[in-house]
């Protein structure tokens, strides 16, 4: 099994990466591990600088974004009957989080690249590619709950909405009503 490969194959909406992962606790925790670990020190540097508040409520955040999806995912893949093919969706969901800010990366790159160069590209260009890399990632979300549950596409389309929308939700509400 290669992590990796399984990413990269998913990225390009095949369904066959799915075998790249276990469907094990240990696998889970494993995806989840490098998720927490970024936050957890961007959490540690706020927390040296003396952001006490600040550090808490990323973390609590971090932990809100990361847990909601999987609440909500194993819930309904478990009402829908589908709760044994849950773990091995998780984790593969978990780890292909990897691939947008990636995407992010690479589209900084490209246009700083131009920029140097000469090339400079309107705000719309710059606006079309995030906006397109959102799409994206909405799409895969939908393809991993699809491919990896045997969702209908009702199903799946009703799993990603439950959970990006409580997460949002629960993220930012607590920000929306600090301010």
């Amino acid at each position: 099994m290669s992590v990796f490969a399984g990413i990269l194959r998913l990225a390009r909406f095949r369904p066959e990466g799915f075998a790249e992962f276990a469907a094990t606790p240990q696998a889970l925790l494993n995806s989840l591990a490098p998720l927490v670990a970024f936050p957890l020190v961007g959490g540690l540097g706020e927390l040296a600088q003396g952001n006490l508040g600040t550090a808490l409520t990323d973390l609590l955040a971090t932990t809100v974004a990361l847990l909601t999806p999987l609440v909500v995912t194993e819930y309904l893949a478990t009402r829908w009957g589908r709760g044994a093919y849950w773990l091995r969706f998780a984790v593969a969901s978990n780890w292909c989080q990897w691939v947008l800010p990636l995407g992010v990366m690479v589209i900084v790159a490209v246009f700083w690249t131009l920029a140097r160069v000469g090339l400079g590209l309107g705000s719309g260009v710059v606006v079309g590619a995030i906006v397109g890399l959102i799409l994206y990632g909405i799409g895969l979300h939908w393809f991993l709950a699809r491919q990896g549950l045997g969702l209908s596409r009702g199903r799946a389309t009703l799993m990603v909405l439950a959970a990006d929308l409580l997460t949002g939700a629960l993220v930012m509400l607590p920000r929306v009503l600090a301010a």
